[in-house]
């Protein structure tokens, strides 16, 4: 297990071939799912193939981290920076179970990444792209100190970017 950060109630590592029935599990409910433009899994196997080829630790020495609670050491979901080719900009995500909405996972690991990404890998700015119906994200994001950018269409729905700098 190669651990990443931690926050006074969560440890953040990397995702793991192991993560593949919590990242199924993830994935399959509709409203977890449905402000990404990802489609679930169709069987564990496949969420296995998915981690088993996830290469952006390799390639930019970061990416989406599995979240973990301390006291209890269940997954929660995943947060973490993903660089994109296309835009050349790295963007902070997160998603969490249904159940753990609301109990400031998002914003607390969020909080450590960004740290990270701009202590760690010397990052100059990080992007958030939220679509607008999803009203929850956008308020992490700006509770990180994230600024509104513009609008933007992302997979095909009205979307935000929102920025900040080091």
């Amino acid at each position: 297990m190669k651990k990443i950060l931690e926050t006074p109630r969560l440890f953040l590592r990397e995702l793991e071939i192991a993560d593949a029935p919590s990242l199924f599990a993830l994935n399959a409910n509709p409203n977890v799912i449905r402000y990404t433009g990802n489609t679930a899994f169709t069987s564990i196997e496949e969420a296995r193939i998915f981690l088993e080829n996830y290469s952006d630790y390799r390639e930019n020495g970061y990416g989406r981290w599995a979240v973990i609670h301390k006291d209890s050491e269940r997954f929660l979901g995943w947060c973490g920076l993903k660089f994109d080719v296309e835009t050349q900009q790295t963007d902070i995500g997160f998603r969490f179970f249904e159940e753990d909405w609301g109990k400031g996972y998002a914003t607390e690991s969020a909080q450590a990444c960004l740290k990270v990404g701009f202590e760690t890998f010397q990052l100059k700015e990080i992007v958030g792209r939220a679509m607008k119906a999803n009203t929850a994200s956008i308020r992490v994001l700006e509770k990180l100190g994230l600024h509104y950018v513009e609008d933007m269409v992302l997979d095909q729905q009205e979307a935000v970017l929102y920025k900040i700098k080091q």
